[in-house]
């Protein structure tokens, strides 16, 4: 079982390059030409200026707010929950539409709740959503998604996290990917990766897709600095 593992791990190993050259602390694109004011050109570029973090740093208790309730308080531990974030630069004096595709993968042997993999899930679940932000400022930003407590104790903690950025036309702005799984490489696309998404142990699979990871707008995050985050239509 063993030597499977480690064969199967191996089939991480081979991962597409994303960002060429990128730096550890920003990414940044162009996108266009010079022909238009706000959309093009230098003034489109994008900066990112913090990655996501992984692991623990990203697993925090919501905020609470105390009120009147008919049935009392269910849970009397703090549950935490996966708060994904990053934080951007835009340079034109407003942009039309940005748009997040977010990557996660949830490592399950990180999971407090499923110890030893009772539940007998796949190593890995992988979650993927899209975010839209529109009119969007000159400045600095942030985009954030998220899972509540419950994914975090049945599925475990994030170890590999990756976005892109793209315009209303598809174009493909920045992003970058950070990741403490062995094999999959900081800045590469590692869910277009067949090998990885796609491995096997066992004859089972190595990762697999659930649903459930959402922007921060639906949760109670929304009511955490909401002037860092501009309008979106997820």
């Amino acid at each position: 079982m063993k030597k499977m593992m480690i064969a199967a791990v191996a089939a991480l190993a081979v991962t597409t390059a994303f960002c060429a050259g990128a730096r550890k602390k920003g990414v940044q694109a162009m996108a266009g030409n010079d022909d238009g004011p706000s959309t093009s050109g230098r003034e489109a570029k994008i900066t990112i200026d913090q990655m996501p973090k992984t692991g623990q740093s990203c697993c925090l208790g919501a905020p609470g707010i105390n009120g009147a309730s008919m049935i009392g308080v269910c849970y009397t531990k703090p549950r935490r929950w996966i708060v994904i974030e990053t934080k951007y630069t835009t340079y034109a004096k407003f942009l039309d539409q940005l748009t997040f595709n977010w990557h996660v993968l949830l490592e399950t042997k990180s999971a407090k709740e499923n110890k030893g993999n009772k539940m007998g899930l796949a190593p890995y679940s992988y979650f993927n959503t899209t975010v839209s932000y529109y009119n969007i400022p000159q400045g600095s930003h942030a985009a954030c998604v998220c899972l509540p407590p419950s994914y975090l104790e049945l599925y475990g903690e994030p170890k590999a996290i990756g976005f892109t950025i793209s315009n209303q036309n598809g174009d493909i702005l920045g992003g970058g990917t950070v990741s403490e799984i062995k094999g999959i490489k900081n800045d590469s696309q590692f869910w277009e990766d067949q090998k990885i998404m796609s491995a096997e142990l066992g004859g089972k699979p190595m990762v697999e897709r659930r649903q459930g990871l959402v922007d921060r707008s639906k949760t109670i995050w929304a009511l955490v600095n909401p002037n860092d985050y501009e309008t979106t239509m997820q």
